[in-house]
Order: C-alpha cells, then structure tokens, then sequence
C-alpha cells in the first residue's frame, strides 16, 4: 500500500503555488524580450535577403572582413542572443570586420527559388558586394550548420573569392543513421510534403521534428523554469531562446526540395556527385585555409556527419576543432565566449 506524506505534499505545492504567483509578477514587470541588440546597418537587400554589416567602435584588427551565414531554417539572431551570449558581438570584440546575411521569411511567391538562387544567386551576389564596398579581392567566409554547408558548396564552386572557410556544426556526409533526424530523412516524402503545402516546407513542420528529436528535453525545460522564475536574468536567459525558437520561417519548396533529395538522401555531395547550376561541386576545389568546428555531444548533427568533410576538401591549411558540448552551445554556451570566439577570431587574423 503506497504510503503518502500529507504533510510534505501539502509543503511542496504551497511552495511551487508560491514560484508560481512570484513568476507571474516578474513576467508582469517585463516589457519585451529583446534579441539580436548589437549595432548593425542594412547595407544591401535583394528580394527577401539582407545583409547587414555589423557596426565597430574601432578599427578593425582585420582589414579582410567576414561574411557570415546561419542556416536558411532558423533566424541568424541565435548568433546575437544577448550581449554576453553573442558569438557576433565576441568576435566583434577580437577585432573582426563583420557581415551577416539575412535570408528571410519566403512567402507563397518565393516557393519556386531554388538552391542555385540561395548559393548562385543570393550567397554570391552578398559576397561580390562585401568584395567591392571594402575594395578586398578575397573575403573570409564563415557558415553555420547548413549555412556551412551551403558556405562549403560555394567555396568549391568559387574558391578564388575566399580567402579562408570556417564552418560551425554543419553537415556533409549524410550516410549515418545514429540520430534520428538523418533516419527520418531518408524516409520522407518530401515530394508530397511540397506539394500539399502549396510549394513551401511550413515552419512549424519544422520546428516540430527538431522537438521530437529529443523530447525530454521540452519537458526538462519547463521543469528547470520553475527554479528560475525568481531569478530575473535566468528567466530572461530562458525568455530569449524561446523567442528564437519560435521564430521559424518557412522555406522555398524548390530550394528544399533538392537540398533534402540530393544531400540528405543521395548523399552527393560528399561523394562528389553534386550538381548546381551546372556545376559539378567538387570539394577538392575548395582549397582556401578551412576550419571545421564541431560540438562532440551534438544530437542534431552527429561528429561523423561533419569530420569527413577534412579528408576530400582541397585545402592544405585545414583544422578541425572539436568543441565540447551541443549543438546550440557552440554559438550561446558560456565556453564558447572565453574560449572559442576567440580561437575562432585568431584563426582568421592569422590568416590575413
């Protein structure tokens, strides 16, 4: 017979009613929940892609600057979530010259741009644009996730515009199946996805398999938000993601359509196969100094995704960086402000 304490049961929900009511009166004293603060400018706009150039106090250390590229599924303001959670804002700090490229929210008109229009199009034109407003021949490219990924296919196509490649936690070789994202690929529909969403891929189909992906973790959140509802600057630690999550735009049909069919399920890319535009993409080609940065407890993009890319990319000047922790945490993490930023930061400056 399960023996219940009264008393202690009583205790404890007289103790979470209490977090509950001081929570409710903290949220009441917040007016908005701000992300992505550090100074940028607009400086060029293409359709529904910007790009943005981020604004400096001093010189520069680097006179080469950077252009920056998120993944085209989420919002590039994860890289600038609050001042001392800002990877943009660190690398600012240790001197980088820095652009970002905006991909924007595709509407019904936009489901028939594809990945030639992204790399070819959009990604190309930013990069020719940073070349002739700061008067460098090469510029340094940096990509996250599959920004990486689509960084990497352009630095192949156009290896005399870079002047070096450093990608974050992105995937190239799709031939895994320990996480549950690459088993679900394989298997998907994407034709039918397409097609009964009136050309696009929606956000919330999405942002709803990353959650499934593991989902204990939703519930542990909410749980930990308990013990933080009295502490104001957690809560809008908590607060801030949660704002980034929630704002996920939905993606041209025809871009993901062949994204998903020749990469996650043929796995072309890695094999050399790929082809855009007219291009074959071979990664030999890509020979500018490369810096491929994984998180080693990562469950969206598994290490053996990523590490392959080092043994058939072109460059000879090339490293990889193994960093410890997820996915996420490469770009908000605590460690990665002290340690990686800066790393990262010296990586490019001695390559200037």
């Amino acid at each position: 017979m399960m023996n219940i304490n009264a008393a202690g049961l009583m205790e404890e929900m007289t103790k979470t009613s209490e977090k509950l009511v001081k929570g409710y009166e903290a949220l009441q004293k917040i007016n908005e929940v701000e992300i992505a603060t550090t100074p940028k400018e607009l400086v060029w706009q293409n359709d529904l892609v910007k790009l943005y150039h981020y604004k400096r106090e001093t010189p520069a250390k680097c006179k080469i600057p950077v252009l920056v590229s998120f993944a085209i599924m989420n919002r590039h303001d994860v890289l600038d979530l609050q001042p001392d959670r800002s990877l943009m804002k660190k690398l600012l700090d240790e001197g980088l010259d820095i652009f970002i490229m905006d991909w924007g929210y595709p509407k019904r008109q936009h489901r028939y741009l594809t990945m030639e229009d992204y790399i070819l199009g959009f990604m190309n034109d930013a990069v020719d644009y940073v070349r002739k407003s700061t008067k460098n021949n090469k510029i340094h490219k940096m990509g996250i996730c599959q920004g990486g990924t689509f960084s990497a296919i352009y630095a192949s196509i156009f290896p005399e515009k870079l002047q070096s490649l450093t990608t974050y936690v992105a995937p190239y070789d799709f031939s895994g199946n320990e996480c549950m994202l690459y088993r679900w690929t394989k298997d998907i529909d994407i034709d039918a996805m397409i097609d009964a969403n009136g050309g696009l891929v929606k956000a919330d189909m999405i942002d709803n398999g990353f959650a499934m992906l593991k989902p204990s973790m939703n519930v542990a959140k909410y749980i930990g938000l308990m013990d933080s509802l009295e502490d104001e600057a957690k809560l809008m630690n908590f607060l801030r993601m949660e704002k980034w999550k929630a704002d996920c735009p939905d993606q041209a049909g025809e871009m993901f359509r062949k994204y998903i069919k020749d990469l996650w399920q043929a796995n072309k890319l890695i094999k050399g196969e790929f082809e855009l535009g007219g291009h074959t993409v071979n990664l030999k080609n890509a020979t500018m100094p490369f810096l491929n940065i994984y998180a080693t407890d990562d469950n969206i993009i598994p290490n053996s995704s990523t590490i392959p890319v080092n043994e058939v990319i072109g460059s000879k000047d090339k490293e990889m960086y193994p960093f410890p922790g997820g996915h996420i945490g490469v770009f908000v993490g605590a460690r990665s402000q002290k340690e990686l930023a800066p790393k990262v930061a010296q990586w490019v400056l001695d390559r200037s």
